[in-house]
């Protein structure tokens, strides 16, 4: 019989509110709480979320602003580089790792790539080398641990935590990424994100989004062999989670006591 996994409905929050959570996630499926669980979700307001290991980054990232709104600035607990989380549809996965890590991870990607191709957009692992760990971007390069379109547009960037035998996995989907934002904050130009595949819609489409999510999470199910009980979280969920959460808007500390890290628990970036 399949494994059941959870699907948190998709959820519009801050970006301390989501690292909490999906770090709660893990720690509640180590705990044998939780069953593995699949959440998509969105940032409001736009957010910057650093690497675990990212040590540096521009002063002016501090004082950001889209649309009159500050940029909140948090820190993720998967490793990679800055995401700029702003027009994009983020995934994150919380699951046991019964393979090695990289073939998780090559699960999870091929399940994407499979996810796209039913939505026409034909997708490839990146072949960046090691100059991307000194790029503050994370969308600067695209790495084997990020899926390109066939004109060079990187549409998702993907990073991990592991801790024992279990594992938490990020991507960010780039959907409708603003250019002028995008170059206020990287002082470049930004030039690929006129590569968008035209596949997505040319704004923010609530049922794209829908059916996006659910060709991911079809694609999930058939790669992994599970299936999805949609299960949003509860109030007392929330609550739990919210006590944790200024851990991750806090760039100097302290974390969670007990978030480890560790070589597994940077991101598969080189």
């Amino acid at each position: 019989m399949p494994q059941q996994w959870r699907l948190v409905s998709a959820r519009v929050a801050t970006g301390t509110e989501h690292m909490a959570t999906d770090y709660w996630l893990l720690e509640q499926l180590i705990a044998g709480h939780l069953p593995p669980t699949l959440r998509f979700y969105q940032w409001s307001p736009p957010a910057l979320s650093l690497g675990y290991h990212q040590k540096a980054w521009p002063h002016h990232w501090q004082t950001l602003t889209w649309q009159g709104r500050p940029v909140d600035l948090v820190r993720r607990p998967t490793g990679g580089r800055a995401v700029l989380h702003q027009g994009d549809l983020t995934y994150a996965i919380a699951m046991p790792l019964t393979v090695a890590r990289q073939a998780a991870y090559q699960q999870i990607c091929d399940a994407l790539i499979a996810a796209w191709q039913q939505l026409g957009v034909s997708l490839r692992y990146g072949t960046a080398g090691s100059g991307y760990r000194h790029q503050a971007n994370c969308f600067a390069l695209a790495t084997a641990a990020d899926l390109v379109t066939d004109r060079g547009y990187k549409l998702i960037g993907s990073a991990q935590l592991r801790r024992d035998r279990y594992l938490l996995q990020h991507g960010a989907i780039r959907l409708w990424p603003n250019a002028e934002f995008h170059s206020q904050v990287f002082n470049d130009h930004a030039a690929s994100i006129a590569e968008r595949p035209t596949e997505i819609p040319a704004s923010p489409d609530a049922d794209f989004l829908v059916k996006l999510q659910t060709s991911i999470q079809q694609a999930l199910a058939r790669s992994l062999g599970i299936t999805f009980v949609e299960l949003p979280l509860s109030a007392a969920e929330i609550a739990d989670i919210e006590e944790n959460s200024t851990a991750f808007a806090n760039l100097a500390g302290p974390w969670p006591k007990t978030l480890t890290s560790g070589p597994g628990d940077t991101g598969l970036h080189p």
